[in-house]
């Protein structure tokens, strides 16, 4: 076998999107040759731009133990790490790649990642190193034709909303932009729209301002204008949300850790979250005053491993937690449900309904997949939501996305007892996560297409609608 040849034909067939028989052009090569130092990249790249972390794992590690000393491959098999919340692998990689070769911006933007909540002050040293220079990244078109140029903007320190599965790498041909390292002085490359990925409006306050002033200077079609994802913040939101008919929204304060202490207000039970996180993590019931020292040193203390350094030297950049009453949201048989709802383009679309005997709900731990008779309640919400949530939930939900103002967003909620939305979080960073192969989650996939689909022709219609040429 020619494997030069061979190699050729799977980037070819990569660059064309045919993933599958890339992958399998790259087999054959690494049969011919299992230490194959490009090939073991290449196929972890097409794994991981699949979403198959563990494969991508896989061919990574190959390629670290057979090329010790080539820097990118310790970074290659650092990022999924890292992504597997892997954080002490994850530095021991980007810091092997720092000593093969110091100056290697892909690897300071790891290690900032890496560090960014266990040392504030070393990831943001790494964040200057890794990301001023470099705060553009064109994405491979992979498509046959002219390519549609769209401008990605995201922050560097994380908060942005997924996009791979409704931005097609086929027909547009992707530019991220750091907006937050992006030099003031620089004209934005070539577009014809941007989607704006900034979502999380605790944590990417600056870079969301920041993309705000780029855009000044576009004409081109924005989805998710930065300016109004930068209201979506969860007690900016909640405030202005608990104003509309039919809405239940908890209280949120924005408090340092010595000021909840030293409260003499504080309704318990409560809750507390350290702002920029979701998944429930870092975010915690507080039954009553004896609890709350203890929940809120778990909070705003930082997490400690063997190479992180101890709390006392590594302070929170901005150790402020949110303060949040606890909204009683269990059912008549004693189950806590949460609904998500995403808003696309102006129309409400039903993603999941979990269930759960915990009062934190997400879908990942719930009791949805031991529970035939949760699922068909979940199905009944996917296929008929007005039926299941009721005039008045869904007139609120209306209101809701209209208040909200975004092309792409959504709301996860409760119902109250007489039918009204009680708000968890409504913002841009809801995530459209297909469900996994086994056949009880065939009833979920029709929905989850129809969210995923509408994000598809929302860009499209803006294609038809809008000149294609490059905007300045």
């Amino acid at each position: 076998m020619d494997v030069d040849a061979t190699l050729q034909r799977a980037r070819a067939l990569t660059a064309s999107g045919e993933d599958s028989a890339a992958q399998a052009a790259y087999i054959e090569v690494l049969r011919a040759d299992p230490t194959h130092l490009d090939a073991l990249t290449e196929l972890g790249n097409l794994a991981l731009s699949g979403g198959f972390r563990s494969a991508a794992r896989t061919a990574y590690l190959e390629a670290v133990k057979h090329h010790p000393g080539n820097a990118i491959a310790h970074v290659n098999l650092a990022n999924p790490l890292r992504q597997d919340d892997d954080l002490a692998g994850a530095r021991s990689h980007y810091a092997l790649a720092l000593t093969r070769d110091p100056g290697l911006h892909e690897a300071h933007q790891g290690m900032a990642w890496a560090l960014q909540y266990s040392n504030p002050a070393a990831a943001e040293r790494h964040y200057e190193l890794g990301f001023s220079g470099h705060a553009t990244v064109a994405q491979p078109y992979r498509g046959k034709g002219a390519a549609v140029p769209l401008l990605l903007l995201v922050s560097a320190r994380g908060g942005n909303i997924p996009t791979q599965r409704w931005i097609n790498d086929r027909q547009f041909a992707i530019t991220a932009v750091y907006a937050d390292f992006y030099p003031d002085d620089m004209a934005l490359p070539p577009h014809a729209l941007v989607v704006n990925a900034i979502g999380d409006a605790d944590l990417c306050h600056a870079a969301l301002a920041r993309a705000a002033d780029l855009l000044a200077h576009t004409a081109a079609p924005v989805i998710n204008r930065p300016e109004r994802v930068a209201t979506t913040g969860r007690a900016a939101v909640a405030r202005r949300l608990a104003l509309l008919p039919g809405v239940i929204a908890p209280h949120i304060e924005t408090l340092s850790p010595t000021d909840i202490l030293e409260a003499r207000d504080l309704q318990f039970p409560l809750l507390l979250r350290r702002p920029g996180f979701h998944t429930g993590e870092h975010f915690v019931r507080v039954e009553g005053p004896g609890t709350l020292a203890s929940a809120v040193a778990s909070l705003a203390g930082v997490p400690t491993d063997s190479l992180a350094p101890p709390p006392s030297a590594a302070p929170l950049a901005n150790p402020a937690l949110l303060v949040i009453s606890f909204l009683d949201t269990r059912g008549a048989d004693g189950m806590y449900r949460k609904y998500r709802v995403m808003f696309i383009d102006g129309v409400a679309y039903p993603l999941h309904l979990a269930i759960s005997t915990e009062w934190k709900v997400h879908y990942f731990s719930s009791n949805m997949a031991e529970n035939a008779a949760y699922r068909a309640e979940e199905r009944r919400f996917l296929e008929d939501m007005p039926a299941t949530l009721g005039l008045k939930a869904i007139s609120a939900l209306q209101h809701i996305g209209s208040e909200l103002g975004l092309e792409y967003a959504g709301i996860d909620f409760a119902l109250a007892p007489d039918g009204s939305v009680l708000l968890f979080e409504a913002n841009a960073t809801m995530v459209v996560f297909p469900p996994g192969p086994e056949p009880m989650w065939d009833y979920r996939r029709p929905a989850i297409d129809a969210a995923l689909d509408a994000a598809k022709r929302m860009l499209q219609k803006i294609c038809r609608s809008e000149p294609l040429a490059s905007a300045p």
